[in-house]
C-alpha cells in the first residue's frame, strides 16, 4: 500500500483510517525531520503505548520525559564501545559452544538455531554470568510468553482479554518475581559471585533519577525486557537474513571467506579456531556491509510511528536539469506520521538496483548509504537505535566464527519471502541449510 501511494501521490500523503489521519513520509527529503525533530514536536510516547504491558509502567515510553532521558543514558552507557570490548570474548564462547551440538555435518533451521544463539549470547551480554547459567530456560520461557503477548491486535486494545495477553501478564510478573531475586543476591554479596560488573543489569542496579528515587526492580525488568525485545529480533532476524543471503551467492561467499581468512590467518593459525577480538571485527568491512545490506532489504520494522504534537514543516526539492522548485508542507497537529523503512530503502533515486544484494554499494566509491536519511537500517539522525553497535559487533561475531568453522549452504530450492503479516518482519518459507565442518 505504502509503495503504490508512494507511485501515486509523491513522497508525503495521507491515509485516513476511521477518525486518524496517517500521514507517510517516504524518501530521504521527506523522512527528515522524522528523523531530526526531538519528541516535543513528534513523540513515540502516544503511539508505543501498546507495549506498557510488556515493559511495565513507568518504563521507556511510560516515562517522564526525565526519567526517559535517565534510562536512555544508562543504556547508551552500556553499549559504549569500552564495554563492548568486553562482550566479544562472552559472545565468541557461547557461539563456540553452541556449535559443538551440530557435529560435523547435518541440515538445521537456521532461523530457529540463530534465535536460540542470539537470546543466549544476549543473556550472558545483558542478565549478567548468574542469570545466564542458573535461570536461561526459565528467562528464555518467559521471553517467548511475552513475545507473543505483542499481536496486531495488541496495537488497538493492548488489554484485550484474549489467552496470549493474559499469558504475557503472567509471564511479566514472572520476570519481575525472578529479577527481583537476582538483583537481591547481588546487592547482598556486593555483585561479586554473580557478576563481573560488566553486564547491563548492574549498570541499570545503579541508576537513580534526577529527584534522587532509585529506580525500582520492577522498572529495572522493565528496562531488561526493553533491550531484550529489541536486540533480539534485530539480531535473530538480520543474522539469519545475511547468513541466507550470503550462502546464496557463490561469489559473496568467496569474499566473505577471503576477508575472514586475511585476518585469522596472518600468523599462520587456524583460521576456523582463531580467537576474535574487537579490533578484528572492525576489520571485516564486506561482512559488515553483508548485514548492512540484509537489513535494507528486509528490515524486521517496516512501519517507524510518531504522533504529531505540533505542526511539522516538509520541505520537498525537487530538481530537472539545472531548473529546481521547492515545495512545502505542513502536517497538522493530532496526524500520526509514519516511515517505512522497507519501502524508503529500495527507492532506486537513492540506491542502484534496489531490489538485489549488493553489499559493494556501501563501499568507496559508491557509498550509497550516505544520502541523508535514505539509509534506516538502525533508524537515523538524533533517533538512531542507541543498540547499534552492539547489533554489529553480536551478529558479526556469531557469523564469523560459523562461516569459519562450518561450509553452509541453502536446502530449499526457493529462497524465503519476507512475513509481512508478521509484527516483526522475520523471513517466511524454508531456511534450512546443510552445514558441514570445514577442514584445516
Amino acid at each position: 500500500m505504502v509503495q503504490r501511494c508512494y507511485d501515486e501521490f509523491g513522497p508525503i500523503f495521507t491515509v485516513p483510517i476511521a477518525n486518524q489521519r496517517l500521514t507517510f513520509l517516504v524518501g530521504p527529503q521527506a523522512q527528515e525531520p522524522f528523523f531530526k525533530l526531538g519528541d516535543d514536536q513528534l513523540s513515540p510516547q502516544e503511539v508505543y503505548g501498546f507495549m506498557k504491558p510488556v515493559f511495565g509502567a513507568g518504563v521507556v515510553y511510560d516515562a517522564t520525559k526525565k526519567n526517559r532521558q535517565t534510562q536512555f543514558q544508562s543504556m547508551a552507557n552500556g553499549l559504549r564501545a569500552s564495554r563492548l570490548k568486553g562482550y566479544v570474548a562472552k559472545i565468541e564462547r557461547e557461539t563456540r559452544t553452541f556449535l559443538k551440538s551440530w557435529g560435523e555435518s547435518g541440515t538445521i533451521d537456521l532461523l530457529h538455531a540463530l534465535s536460540e544463539l542470539t537470546i543466549l549470547t544476549a543473556s550472558r551480554c545483558l542478565h549478567g554470568n548468574d542469570v545466564r547459567e542458573n535461570m536461561y530456560k526459565e528467562v528464555s520461557e518467559l521471553y517467548h510468553d511475552l513475545d507473543q503477548g505483542v499481536q496486531p491486535l495488541s496495537v488497538f486494545w493492548p488489554g484485550a482479554p484474549t489467552a496470549a495477553h493474559k499469558k504475557r501478564d503472567v509471564a511479566r510478573g514472572k520476570m519481575v518475581e525472578l529479577f527481583s531475586k537476582v538483583i537481591k543476591e547481588r546487592r547482598a554479596d556486593g555483585g561479586g559471585k554473580g557478576s563481573d560488573g560488566t553486564d547491563i543489569l548492574s549498570i541499570f542496579m545503579d541508576i537513580k533519577y534526577k529527584d534522587g528515587r532509585p529506580i525500582t526492580d520492577d522498572e529495572i525488568t522493565g528496562l531488561l525486557i526493553a533491550l531484550l525485545f529489541a536486540g533480539q529480533h534485530t539480531s535473530c532476524i538480520t543474522s539469519t537474513w545475511t547468513s541466507l543471503f550470503i550462502a546464496r551467492d557463490p561469489a559473496i561467499l568467496a569474499k566473505v571467506m577471503e576477508e575472514q581468512n586475511a585476518i585469522f590467518s596472518a600468523n599462520n593459525d587456524d583460521a576456523s579456531s582463531s580467537a576474535i577480538d574487537y579490533d578484528k571485527l572492525q576489520e571485516m568491512p564486506y561482512l559488515h556491509n553483508c548485514m548492512r545490506e540484509a537489513l535494507r532489504l528486509c528490515p524486521p520494522l517496516i512501519l517507524l510511528m510518531r504522533k504529531a504534537l505540533k505542526p511539522v514543516p516538509v520541505t520537498i526539492t525537487s530538481c530537472d536539469g539545472d531548473k529546481c522548485t521547492m515545495k512545502k508542507h505542513v502536517i497538522p497537529a493530532g496526524d500520526t506520521v509514519l516511515v517505512s523503512p522497507k519501502v524508503g530503502m529500495r527507492l532506486s533515486s537513492v540506491f542502484e538496483d534496489p531490489d538485489s544484494f549488493d553489499p559493494d554499494r556501501y563501499a568507496a566509491p559508491r557509498e550509497e548509504h550516505k544520502t541523508p536519511y535514505a539509509y534506516l537500517g538502525f533508524g537515523g539522525g538524533m533517533h538512531s537505535c542507541m543498540g547499534q553497535n552492539f547489533a554489529f559487533l553480536q551478529v558479526k561475531t556469531i557469523l564469523s566464527v560459523m562461516f569459519r568453522e562450518y561450509e553452509i549452504e541453502l536446502v530449499g530450492e526457493e529462497f524465503p519471502e519476507c512475513d509481512y503479516e508478521a509484527m516483526v518482519v522475520g523471513p517466511k518459507g524454508d531456511c534450512r541449510v546443510r552445514y558441514k565442518r570445514r577442514s584445516g
